[in-house]
């Protein structure tokens, strides 16, 4: 059995991250075909494909995150962690949203500003009111969103499945957007569904074990599935562990 694999990977680092702690190391360098292996669980069934789809970080942004991505995706290509790497892309834009504390219940508690401080539609952080007598503080911000991995990663499994490339398919995301292509999946072939963090996972991406062919499963990763899987430092003697990684 043919077994396909559609990595959200910002998906999947976030998880990681939650999982582990953004301050340790020994997770970061993660074997994507070694961690799907150990999951694929069907009967005669092997990894014959992994798609990873990811966006470039912003050089400009973060040289140093830049960096560490790029030879991460070298070693990947240079260990065949991945067979297809697709890449998505960031945009950025200016927001204007209020000013707000968390509070004790982890809710926005809006800041309202007092006295008679003089602010200017032309600052960063103006004074506005809120259309039902107050006033709030408003701050102009930069907004960045990774966009095209959700797509990305149901183009692939489906386009796979209908192309009968695979017999079988792990998508490794806890992306709600995902539901549909799943469900459309499912009825073709068994699907693993892995959520790779340790929220719950989204209720639109539940189903049925017995849909379609059935043999659909569903797994929450720990860290007992991280650091075990981790790529050779170096990869082919050129590319080495990120410091702190």
């Amino acid at each position: 059995m043919r077994v396909g694999v559609y990595v959200d990977a910002f998906n999947l680092y976030y998880g990681m991250r939650g999982i582990c702690g953004r301050g340790s190391a020994g997770w970061r360098w993660l074997d994507v075909r070694a961690l799907a292996a150990a999951l694929c669980g069907w009967t005669d069934s092997f990894v014959d494909r992994v798609v990873y789809c990811t966006a470039r970080v912003d050089a400009g942004d973060s040289p140093g995150a830049y960096a560490d991505q790029d030879v991460y995706l070298k070693a990947l290509r240079g260990h065949a962690s991945i067979d297809v790497l697709e890449l998505g892309r960031y945009v950025a834009w200016p927001k204007k949203v209020p000013l707000a504390n968390e509070s004790k219940n982890g809710r926005a508690q809006l800041i309202v500003p007092t006295g008679a401080e003089a602010w200017s539609p032309e600052l960063p952080i103006y004074r506005k009111s809120n259309g039902i007598g107050d006033d709030v503080l408003l701050a102009t911000v930069r907004m960045r969103e990774e966009k095209g991995s959700d797509v990305n990663v149901a183009t692939h499994l489906l386009a796979d499945i209908f192309q009968q490339t695979v017999d079988a398919a792990i998508v490794v995301s806890n992306d709600s957007d995902l539901a549909l292509p799943l469900r459309v999946a499912r009825t073709q072939v068994p699907v693993g569904t892995v959520n790779p963090g340790s929220k719950p996972l989204a209720g639109a991406l539940r189903g049925r074990r017995t849909d379609g062919p059935g043999g659909h499963w569903w797994k929450n990763l720990t860290a007992q599935h991280y650091y075990p899987h981790q790529l050779p430092d170096p990869v082919a003697g050129r590319w080495y562990r990120p410091t702190g990684w």
